[in-house]
């Protein structure tokens, strides 16, 4: 029996997926995000107002400032506007006084000031002007003020966990203008904060500074503070203007030479604009290459399933993206066995933590390997990325890699010898499910039964069918036919084993997943998608799969429903159970484009704009709930979902090549549309710098009903275009 303190972790463990939502939200959220750092402020520009409790400045998944609002003459001043850059660089607050009284006398008419609160991240720090005019006819006078707290808070307490024990935390006045928090953990690590001003500060404490300010009519005056995250006791930040050079430089060396895509619908191109902003936001540059982040706040960090799955949504578009997801989680394969980290030898990373609760084993997560999918995404997203690309050379330097992992899923993963990959925890504190629905109630049978395990996951089969069937092709092109020879048998037989153990006649679905007896759980869910998206599914079937997902039990109108109505455990307001998660979309998207079935895959994608129109930023989050569509009214929102999510944000891009059909060949120097298709929303679209090996290509398509012409607008390099009908 486990110990009380195991079991207390154990269920902590199992719900860290999910994010309690603290009350409705007051304000609108606004992200911002700069390498390993990322803050979430109110839409005043403000810190700890959000009722969710989820704001704050974040670095290295903990907490530097839980508390940064900023207040005249003691009062919160009106919103005027709250906007995030289209690039995402900076976030501006316009905002004014409200009347303002003093001795019962009014002294300062509403609107009179007009104050603008500049905010940009980059290198570990926040960088804030702050500028106060007076539009009033006479000289003013006032108080303007910043209170401030930091609580060094590891991520995964702001989530909810408790702590018995925190380490010390000491706050000092460093000379007259900053203000320095440190704060010793447990683990022996210094973590510090500071808060710097300019000018210097009227009156300064250890949470607060303000300044006394007078204002001739017409005249503007401005402040600046800078709030450094560090391990380092000497790092003090750059000057705002100097910072703000620097952070769009990078930005513009990030976006350089990338596909992009324009139609003739404008809001699909603000959705697309503002996907483009969010995955360079999210992408950050590790010592393995770019790899993207999973999503704010929550998971800003190296995920692998979600480094994957991105890349592979990208990687018609952003082919190099895959490369640096691919080094950085092959640099953290693992080689032993360790059952806390649910570790084993040639397993793909499900998540890595750097803070305190992680260092300490708190919470599992410092390298934690409790993902069943990753491994075969791995395998599937390099050899992709060889075929789209040509870089045999990568390819090489993987393969010892990719063999691991196969090892894995022939081995370790699947733990009874029947062909078929499962997941069971090796620990009481890791996650009880480790497919990509880890809910802990996510897997279930048709009378609401949890699944027990061992668990075979339905679209974790059609992953390492995926797996296989690319390795051989692979294999071939590195002289190793014999090898190819192997995968590509067991691709078939695994394919014969999936259909006859998986396919439910009585639903027209695949089941869910078989649980440790080998015994279906027998419930429609989107998992079924997947099969198409690796192609695992015989086509008879996935014509019947695409039929049911466009009922209405499955689809509400905003998409495809992660778990169909009357199904048991159906709840549309769930993480898992009943939401739509744009990512899921996709995928299923390009499954249906694999077997041709593109009137499905037009459904799906309006779908998924028409409910980004209504979304804030024109931004799709991780999910929203599966809700019946009703006639003049958006789709009702997760209330900590979050937002942005990297394979939410590279759903449109994928939607785009589900719809056209993008295929490459870079041993033939061929892109090829198979059976292109626009939606009904969009009549033309350009797509510019479509890159293959050394070549490039911009195209203009034009749909004339439910066919698409195809006309090459700029070639560089020798490079063939093709549409293929039929």
């Amino acid at each position: 029996m486990p110990t009380e303190a195991a079991a207390k972790l154990q269920t902590a463990t199992e719900t860290l997926f999910y994010n309690a939502a603290k009350g409705a939200r007051e304000q609108m959220q606004r992200v911002l995000k700069y390498g390993d750092t990322f803050a979430v402020f109110d839409s005043y520009g403000d810190i700890g107002a959000l009722a969710t409790g989820e704001d704050g400045l974040f670095h290295q998944d903990t907490r530097h400032l839980s508390r940064f609002e900023l207040t005249l003459n003691g009062i919160q001043p009106l919103l005027l506007g709250s906007n995030v850059r289209d690039d995402n660089v900076f976030l501006t607050v316009d905002l004014t006084n409200p009347d303002i009284y003093s001795d019962g006398r009014l002294t300062l008419s509403k609107d009179t000031v007009h104050i603008v609160r500049s905010i940009f991240l980059w290198d570990g720090s926040i960088h804030q002007r702050i500028a106060v005019r007076n539009f009033g006819e006479c000289p003013i006078d006032l108080t303007l003020s910043l209170g401030f707290a930091n609580d060094f808070a590891d991520l995964f307490e702001v989530r909810g966990m408790r702590r018995a024990k925190r380490g010390a935390q000491q706050v000092a006045l460093d000379a007259t203008r900053a203000v320095k928090a440190v704060y010793e953990g447990l683990d022996g690590r210094m973590r510090q904060t500071s808060v710097t001003f300019g000018p210097e500060p009227t009156m300064l404490g250890t949470n607060f500074a303000s300044y006394a300010v007078r204002l001739d009519p017409n005249e503007q005056r401005s402040f600046y503070c800078a709030v450094t995250c560090s391990l380092d006791a000497d790092k003090r930040p750059v000057p705002f203007f100097k910072a703000m050079r620097a952070s769009l430089r990078d930005r513009m060396r990030q976006t350089r030479g990338v596909t992009t895509v324009e139609t003739s619908n404008d809001i699909f191109n603000e959705i697309l604009c503002r996907s483009a902003a969010d995955l360079d936001m999210l992408v950050t540059r590790t010592s393995q290459g770019r790899y993207p982040y999973a999503g704010i706040p929550w998971y800003s960090t190296t995920f692998g399933r979600d480094g994957l799955i991105t890349a592979l949504e990208l990687l018609w578009r952003d082919p190099f993206l895959a490369r640096g997801v691919l080094r950085r989680l092959a640099a953290r394969q693992a080689t032993t066995c360790d059952p806390l980290s649910d570790a084993e030898p040639g397993k793909i990373l499900h998540e890595m933590r750097g803070g305190e609760m992680a260092a300490l084993k708190e919470v599992p997560f410092s390298l934690y390997y409790g993902s069943v999918d990753a491994t075969p995404l791995f395998v599937m997203l390099a050899c992709r990325y060889a075929e789209r690309t040509g870089d045999e050379t990568t390819l090489l330097e993987l393969w010892p890699n990719i063999e691991a992992a196969l090892g894995w899923i022939d081995g370790p993963g699947d733990k009874d010898g029947d062909g078929f990959v499962e997941y069971h925890r090796a620990t009481e504190q890791g996650l009880a499910n480790q497919g990509w629905k880890d809910s802990h109630d996510a897997i279930f049978h048709a009378d609401g039964r949890l699944a027990e395990g061992p668990i075979a996951l339905c679209e974790v089969q059609g992953y390492v069918f995926a797996a296989k069937r690319l390795a051989a092709r692979a294999a071939r092109l590195l002289g190793r036919d014999d090898r190819a020879e192997a995968l590509d048998a067991q691709a078939t037989k695994l394919a014969d084993m999936f259909d006859a153990a998986f396919w439910r006649p009585q639903l027209g679905c695949y089941a869910l997943a078989l649980d440790g007896d080998k015994q279906p759980c027998d419930v429609r869910t989107s998992n079924a998608g997947h099969a198409l998206f690796t192609g695992i599914a015989r086509p008879e079937r996935a014509a019947a799969i695409a039929s049911a997902f466009m009922d209405h039990d499955f689809f509400s109108g905003w998409g495809i429903r992660t778990v169909a109505r009357k199904e048991w455990r159906f709840n549309p307001m769930s993480y898992h159970n009943g939401s739509i998660w744009p990512h899921d979309n996709a995928l299923i998207a390009l499954g249906l484009a694999r077997y041709g079935l593109k009137s499905t895959v037009e459904r799906v994608f309006r779908g998924l704009f028409e409910a980004a129109v209504y979304m804030d930023l024109r931004r799709l989050p991780e999910l929203y709930c599966g809700f019946n569509r009703s006639r003049g009214r958006g789709p009702t929102l997760y209330p900590v979902a979050c937002s942005p999510q990297a394979w939410a944000a590279a759903t449109p891009f994928a939607l785009v090549q589900a719809s056209l059909g993008l295929e490459f060949d870079a041993a033939n120097s061929e892109i090829r549309l198979r059976n292109p298709r626009l939606p009904s929303f969009i009549d033309e679209m350009t797509i510019r710098n479509l890159s293959l090996a050394a070549a490039s290509v911009d195209l203009a398509l034009h749909r004339h009903g439910d066919e698409v012409s195809v006309r090459v607008i700029r070639s560089k390099g020798e490079v063939q275009i093709s549409a293929l009908y039929g």
